[in-house]
């Protein structure tokens, strides 16, 4: 008895849907390799389910692409979303505790890839994988680096599509912007020191987009130390300053014949605020909308 048209029909789904899954199967069992920010290939052979993260911007990308409950231990600076609060906390990004990292047991570390400890959690047989973006490019490219190191099913277009909804809310900001906002001659403090946030820094690349005027010369690299005399030389026209540890804001020397602090055109973010526009990664949006603000409310 021969197979009916709508049988073989049927036959050839089966035999397409089988194969379908099993290529499918191969994929997952595909290991990710992942050129890190040391130039190291790193090898993440299975999906890892326990992940210690040592960066707060990496914590939040791993919560933003939807994955947050793998995670078992973050920075203390990690402080979002608010999931990540009960999780144990591992020390400083710089310096974390090597020992609480280790207890936790994490089949995945990510690190900065500025910190001293890689190396050593490495030597007690953790995968590390260090990232640390410092432009708009980088934190496209993190994106996609964790979405394959969590094994995504479809890694580069998760991480695309976050990127875009980042990079629509940024222009959303632009966009939000008064005509007298445009060309505003801005400095930046990102913590005290001072440390500036320069040109190439990606809060120097949100701020062009922005159409403001970085005052900190490209030459200096993304957050160099300066003299707070290259700042009253600069004299920008607009100051924000990062601070976190809701310090009183207390001038340098010379600051007072600044423009923007005798014309009160400072702009100072505290603790939540600042959290959202020094870390480069998924709120990038939300720091562009800030600093709009800041903006249309400062500039002449």
């Amino acid at each position: 008895m021969k197979p009916t048209p709508l049988r073989r029909i049927l036959w050839v789904l089966a035999i397409l849907l089988v194969l379908a899954l099993l290529m499918a199967g191969l994929a997952r069992a595909e290991p990710a390799r992942i050129t890190d920010g040391r130039g190291r290939v790193v090898t993440i052979a299975q999906p890892p389910q326990r992940i210690a993260s040592l960066l707060p911007s990496l914590t939040e990308s791993v919560c933003a692409l939807g994955e947050c409950h793998r995670l078992v231990g973050v920075d203390r600076f990690s402080n979002w979303p608010d999931s990540v609060k009960k999780l144990p906390q591992l020390g400083g990004y710089i310096d974390p505790s090597i020992e609480a990292v280790v207890a936790l047991k994490p089949d995945l570390v990510l690190v900065s890839s500025s910190t001293r400890a890689s190396e050593r959690l490495e030597a007690l047989g953790l995968t590390v994988l260090a990232l640390e973006p410092k432009t708009h490019a980088d934190v496209r490219r993190v994106l996609g680096d964790v979405a394959r190191a969590l094994h995504l099913p479809a890694p580069q277009a998760a991480a695309d599509r976050l990127w875009r909804e980042i990079d629509a809310g940024v222009q959303a900001a632009v966009q939000s912007l008064p005509p007298k906002a445009r060309g505003a001659r801005v400095y930046f403090e990102v913590s005290r020191g001072p440390y500036a946030a320069g040109t190439a820094s990606f809060i120097g690349e949100t701020l062009a987009r922005l159409g403001a005027v970085n005052v900190v010369a490209a030459d200096l690299g993304p957050f160099p130390r300066l003299n707070p005399e290259y700042v009253v030389r600069a004299n920008p026209s607009v100051i924000m300053v990062g601070n976190r540890s809701m310090q009183p804001m207390v001038m340098y020397p010379g600051w007072q014949g600044i423009a923007a602090v005798r014309q009160q055109r400072v702009c100072v973010f505290g603790p939540g605020e600042s959290d959202v526009v020094v870390r480069p990664g998924p709120r990038m949006a939300e720091a562009a909308r800030i600093m709009a603000r800041c903006l249309s409310d400062k500039a002449k």
